[in-house]
């Protein structure tokens, strides 16, 4: 039975002028509600999840017979539908885990504001999960790692290559001892011990067509693209087309230099990957032609990447990842997210409102 109870991370406060506070100081968050006669600070008292709802109506009504049961009814549902309120009734966990994982709870509890679920809700969805990493390196690597810690039920990783000497200035499960290993071996022996109860497995292999892609969508409930090959741009085109029709949620993730950048895709909410970059494409038709500059055409490009800008490419991926699980917070999908590491500072990326009407894959003139 529905027993409300006011996260711990969102308790309220009461100010002198009659103002009280509830949510933290978060912005985004927090609220004021005007509290003229105390009936406001009293409903929130009697949410402490040791009553019903018709219990705490009845009370309260006793005591501010000026308020209505309909009205304590709507201040409640209200409450809730504003994410304050858990459900008092716990689900099982054991005793490991309600230790193991008591900080995510209140992480969870913070930022999750979808009404009436219990505390330990999102650790549930959490344990319930599965999910394919496709590409083993800084991103994947880090994400991988953040999963697990986290208690998904299952994690699965792709990836084809063998650990390099150069990718140990940013690949943070490799060590020297690694070297000439392939990545998906060392990962996965590095990767079950950080959480026994999440089921790890591993696969080496290259990723070539759609219908490899569509295998492993099929798999899982979140699929994480951080490969780069055969190229970025068409790697994370296949993933989205096999998305799109399997249904399955998908982030990418990645880094450019300095920029870091995620996109986090639930099919049939909004414009997809393709609109962006067919929108992209359609811009580039439009404005005035480059001229690259000469003597760059000659020189061997390498992949500008640190350990910092890899590892959080990796957390922001693992976070997009489990807000799509948990269904909180409630950020926006299907649209990229970026952070300049040499300003700290958000910057703009090609964002739609509307699906791109010449997609290829969900727009009006799909094959």
């Amino acid at each position: 039975m529905w027993r409300p109870r006011i996260k711990f991370e969102h308790r309220p406060v009461r100010y002198d002028d009659g103002l009280v506070r509830i949510g933290g100081n978060t912005p985004g968050i927090t609220r004021g509600l005007r509290d003229s006669d105390g009936s406001v600070w009293a409903l929130l008292a009697l949410l402490d999840g040791s009553r019903t709802v018709g219990q705490i109506v009845a009370e309260l009504v006793h005591r501010f017979p000026a308020r209505s049961s309909r009205e304590v009814r709507e201040a409640v549902d209200d409450l809730n539908a504003a994410g304050y309120l858990e459900d008092a009734a716990e689900p099982v966990l054991s005793e490991f885990e309600r230790e193991r994982y008591s900080r995510s709870r209140a992480f969870w509890r913070s930022v999750d504001r979808t009404p009436g679920r219990s505390s330990w809700d999102a650790q549930m969805r959490l344990r319930q999960a599965r999910v394919v990493i496709i590409g083993m390196g800084g991103t994947g690597g880090a994400a991988a790692r953040l999963l697990v810690m986290s208690g998904v039920g299952q994690l699965h990783c792709v990836d084809a290559d063998v650990v390099e000497l150069s990718n140990l200035n940013r690949q943070g499960l490799f060590t020297e001892r690694d070297l000439g290993r392939p990545k998906v071996e060392a990962a996965v022996d590095r990767l079950r011990p950080h959480n026994s109860h999440v089921e790890v497995t591993g696969a080496r292999e290259h990723i070539e067509s759609l219908d490899q892609l569509r295998a492993l969508a099929l798999t899982c409930d979140v699929l994480l693209m951080s490969a780069d090959q055969p190229s970025t741009g068409e790697i994370r085109s296949w993933t989205n087309q096999v998305c799109h029709a399997t249904g399955t949620a998908w982030v990418h993730s990645g880094y450019d230099g300095p920029r870091v950048s995620i996109g986090v895709f639930r099919p049939g909410l909004g414009p997809c990957y393709d609109c962006a970059r067919a929108a992209e494409q359609h811009r580039r038709t439009v404005v005035s032609p480059r001229t690259v500059w000469a003597p760059g055409e000659a020189m061997k490009t390498e992949h500008a990447a640190n350990a910092s800008s890899a590892a959080l490419a990796g957390d922001l991926a693992a976070h997009a990842v489990q807000g799509l699980i948990i269904g909180g917070p409630t950020l926006a999908v299907n649209r990229e997210y970026g952070i300049n590491l040499a300003t700290f500072r958000g910057y703009d990326m090609l964002t739609l409102d509307q699906p791109w009407p010449e997609c290829p894959t969900c727009g009006d003139r799909r094959g």
